[in-house]
């Protein structure tokens, strides 16, 4: 059984998937044969390409924090270059470029200051475009896009529109493509055919206790518990956001959007599991890995604020792959459009 058709049984399975860890260990390893050449820009520690690379893409990142940069580097295939990007950074060629643009600009729980906010990774991306013309490209942002910054959005649109492509998006939420969190993002796609985002998968998602296993039991050494002090400021906080429910990790239902604030910060909506004797503790960085969908032999580089960080910031690798999977899609039934369109021409 490839990988594929066990990943498509284990999605179709309405029982629990206690084989969900070494499912995902499986189909995110790197594809043997990388034959399309993806660029990575703003990288990070490279959940994107992750799931290109599974997908059949080689990969080069480019990324400025020096440990996204290094955890890149250890895990995946492709090189990356520890640099600040800017919108006359020479890059190579590619089939496809992809990133993450800088978020912070347009995030719900930020200032959404947009063009304003020094932060703003788009125009560097728009002018990788211009000059590097990929096949197609991709990026993935937060959901604040769709909110007082459309008006940016229709922007960066219409900037790559002018350079040929046909620009499509999409809101994509993480836990319909297999992975245990309810994690909202937009995708857009530039292309010059015709392109299929992926469907989400009819099966009902996977849950955090799925995807934790035992590790949502376990006491790891080091394990940082919630205090008295904490416990009364997280109760006030949840009654001042009316919440219906205590925000800790519920294992029969997806995760709750993982973001860095909520892993690394010691705050009243901070990632917590609440154990069998009461106590609640932080999720662990591994946890917390799992829950985005980071396979378990990918190790992160730095301390635990940084390898939070990396991790909330990252898109989810399996939900990369499917994205991957359909830009694949595309762009093999292009080649194969030019070679019949060529033959035809010759004839």
């Amino acid at each position: 059984m490839t990988s594929v058709e066990a990943a498509t049984r284990l999605f179709e399975d309405a029982a629990p998937r206690a084989d969900w860890p070494e499912m995902l260990n499986q189909e995110l390893w790197p594809a043997a044969r990388r034959d399309l050449v993806a660029l990575d820009l703003f990288a990070g520690c490279g959940g994107l390409a992750l799931g290109f690379e599974a997908a059949g893409f080689a990969t080069r990142g480019f990324e400025s924090h020096p440990d996204a940069c290094a955890t890149y580097r250890l895990n995946l295939g492709g090189s990356c270059a520890e640099i600040e990007l800017t919108a006359t950074t020479d890059l190579p060629d590619a089939d496809v470029v992809i990133g993450g643009p800088p978020c912070q600009p347009f995030s719900v729980g930020g200032r959404q200051m947009g063009l304003a906010d020094a932060r703003d990774g788009f125009p560097i991306f728009i002018a990788a475009i211009e000059r590097v013309q990929p096949r197609a490209f991709v990026f993935e942002n937060v959901r604040g896009l769709f909110y007082r910054n459309r008006w940016y959005l229709d922007e960066i649109v219409s900037a790559l529109e002018s350079f040929g492509y046909r620009v499509e998006l999409r809101m994509l939420n993480a836990k319909q493509f297999g992975v245990p969190q309810n994690r909202e993002r937009v995708f857009v796609v530039g292309h010059r055919g015709e392109f299929r985002f992926p469907e989400p998968l009819p099966q009902r998602p996977v849950t955090a206790g799925e995807a934790l296993g035992q590790l949502a039991e376990q006491i790891p050494a080091g394990s940082k518990f919630l205090t008295a002090s904490m416990d009364a400021y997280v109760a006030r906080y949840e009654k001042a956001s009316k919440c219906v429910r205590p925000r800790d990790l519920h294992l029969d239902r997806p995760a709750r959007t993982l973001t860095c604030r909520n892993l690394a910060g010691a705050t009243g909506d901070m990632q917590r599991i609440r154990l069998a004797d009461g106590r609640r503790r932080r999720l662990t960085a591994r946890e917390a890995a799992r829950l985005q969908s980071f396979p378990d032999w990918f190790e992160f580089v730095g301390g635990e604020t940084s390898t939070y960080n990396q991790i909330g910031n990252a898109v989810p690798p399996l939900l990369a792959l499917h994205v991957a999977r359909a830009v694949r899609t595309h762009l093999v039934g292009s080649q194969r459009e030019s070679v019949v369109e060529g033959t035809t021409a010759g004839v």
